[in-house]
């Protein structure tokens, strides 16, 4: 056994030389015929090349497989990066559409306080709402102009549509607006079209009521109700807003201004006015009375 183990491992030592000689031999011969430089020769590497590169396909398949699963492994991870990117800049896109929203209102506001036409007599200063101190007691808000840009207390504010109430209260860099709302806000109007005078009494609700009417079945809701004038404190003409009626049959007023968007005040400087001389105070008939008897 061991003889015979010795005889076939004299054979296969000369076998394995044999073979990579040839196959050396073989590359040498093949480098030689594509490194020739003869038509022949170029004919003959041709008639190669279609003859074996057709048939190397199966072979080929593994490594195309796999070029391409890493070019799409690449494509998404550019993908996933794009996507990510694209998620920011949504999320920024938000933030500046609800900018964009928040200053097209804006405009819209400062638009329509430019759109009001009023008695050319009157000018105005526009100040910016900084606060609402709105109670159940009381309904007010703060603008960002006082004394220092000449407001006076008594002067009329309004929104972008209509009266919205009085300045009652000046500091030097701010002032106090009494809104139409106000259970102490007393308003001298006309009611159009049938010209009957009232006053609009505020009861902490978005619709004051209507006081002092004379001839209430000639005014009819969606009659235009605008300040009168009279008593100099506030400019005649002033959109105040329509009339409505109450499930109780109760006439109010129904207010141009939007109390829920209060963002830009006009207030109109009216210097032909009486001057309010105690700031804060009240215009209602019943308190001036009071005052006029204690004054006695």
């Amino acid at each position: 056994m061991a003889k015979d183990r010795s005889q076939g491992e004299d054979y296969i030592g000369p076998l394995k030389r044999l073979l990579l000689a040839v196959l050396l031999l073989c590359l040498f011969a093949i480098f030689l015929v594509w490194r020739i430089d003869s038509p022949r020769v170029e004919r003959f590497r041709a008639q190669v090349v279609d003859q074996v590169v057709p048939s190397m396909d199966w072979a080929m398949a593994p490594v195309t497989g796999a070029i391409n699963l890493v070019r799409d492994f690449q494509s998404y991870q550019r993908i996933a990066a794009q996507n990510k990117e694209l998620r920011r800049e949504l999320q920024q896109m938000k933030a500046w559409k609800e900018a964009a929203l928040q200053l097209e209102q804006e405009n819209a506001r400062l638009l329509d306080l430019n759109n009001v036409r009023l008695d050319p007599r009157l000018t105005f200063v526009t100040g910016v709402v900084l606060a609402d101190s709105g109670s159940p007691f009381r309904q007010s808000v703060l603008l960002n102009i006082g004394a220092r840009d000449g407001i006076v207390d008594g002067w009329a504010a309004m929104d972008g549509i209509g009266l919205v109430g009085r300045i009652s209260g000046v500091g030097k860099s701010s002032s106090r607006v009494i809104l139409l709302s106000d259970s102490s806000s007393r308003i001298p109007v006309i009611i159009q079209p049938s010209g009957q005078s009232a006053i609009v009494a505020g009861d902490n609700t978005i619709a004051p009521y209507i006081d002092f009417l004379a001839n209430p079945e000639h005014v009819r809701p969606g009659d235009r109700v605008i300040s009168s004038g009279d008593g100099g404190v506030f400019p005649s003409g002033l959109l105040v807003g329509q009339v409505a009626a109450d499930p109780g049959g109760r006439l109010r007023v129904r207010l141009a201004a939007d109390y829920g968007r209060l963002e830009f005040l006009r207030v109109l400087r009216d210097h032909g006015m009486e001057q309010i001389e105690q700031p804060g105070g009240v215009i209602s008939a019943e308190e001036a009375e009071v005052q006029e008897g204690s004054d006695g």
